[in-house]
């Protein structure tokens, strides 16, 4: 079955490499208007938005913090003054900054819960009331598999992404009566920039627990997200959907 999103418009936070990119290319590829944050990768997001406009489809990027309010607050009018609505929102920024919670420092804790969890904060207030005088909109917030079931050196990492989960079903009650669906998406081991960093044991001991024996790509989870944009996800809402080829089992 094709997914479609004619018309809908769309706006992804991290947009310029990895998941965020797969994310923006499936739906703009699905129909959809996107628009996607960017932090400091310019040459990247251009390259993108070109890349996007030279297929056809309608595609701005925004600079800023996602973990700054009035940086999100200026992305979603920006969306909002160029198309007219917001229909699509996906919190998909992030990064980590891993090490035993020992030698943890302030700045390792509070730049991931700020990046992470803050932005999606951010984002969803922004979008908060625009998307309930519409009576409509998909929210797709991106968690992960140490949300769920912890791992050691990420402490910072798994609180934010738990955090997301437990936000979510929060404001899917909250927005639920407008018609408004908050969903989680909550990947695996994906094969991206960020997992490459990771040590050769590191990345042989995660392959070995995923029952499907390999690690997800950026488009398995972008899939996951155009589904949960879609009309045929409509009736559900404050899920948790785990693409992450049955580790968190």
């Amino acid at each position: 079955m094709k997914i479609e999103l004619n018309g809908k418009v769309a706006l992804v936070t991290g947009g310029t490499r990895g998941i965020g990119r797969a994310i923006v290319e499936a739906l703009a590829n699905a129909g959809a208007k996107v628009a996607f944050t960017y932090r400091s990768s310019t040459e990247e997001a251009d390259a993108l938005v070109a890349e996007l406009k030279g297929r056809g489809v309608e595609a701005m990027a925004h600079q800023g913090d996602a973990a700054d309010s009035d940086a999100a607050n200026e992305a979603v009018k920006l969306v909002l003054d160029t198309w007219g609505s917001l229909d699509i929102l996906v919190n998909n920024a992030g990064i980590t900054r891993d090490g035993l919670m020992l030698r943890m420092n302030d700045n390792d804790w509070n730049s991931v819960i700020n990046t992470n969890l803050k932005s999606v904060f951010n984002f969803c207030k922004a979008a908060y009331r625009p998307m309930m005088k519409q009576r409509a909109g998909s929210v797709i917030n991106l968690s992960s598999v140490v949300g769920v079931m912890g791992n050691p050196g990420q402490t910072n990492y798994a609180a934010s992404k738990a955090g997301i989960i437990g936000f979510s079903k929060s404001l899917a009650k909250e927005l639920g009566g407008r018609g408004v669906t908050v969903n989680v998406v909550a990947p695996g081991y994906v094969a991206t920039d960020m997992t490459a960093a990771l040590s050769d044991a590191a990345q042989e001991a995660m392959l070995g627990a995923v029952p499907l024996g390999r690690p997800a790509t950026p488009q398995d989870i972008a899939g996951a997200v155009v589904f949960l944009a879609s009309d045929a996800a409509r009736y559900i809402t404050g899920h948790v959907l785990h693409v992450d080829g049955g580790l968190a089992m």
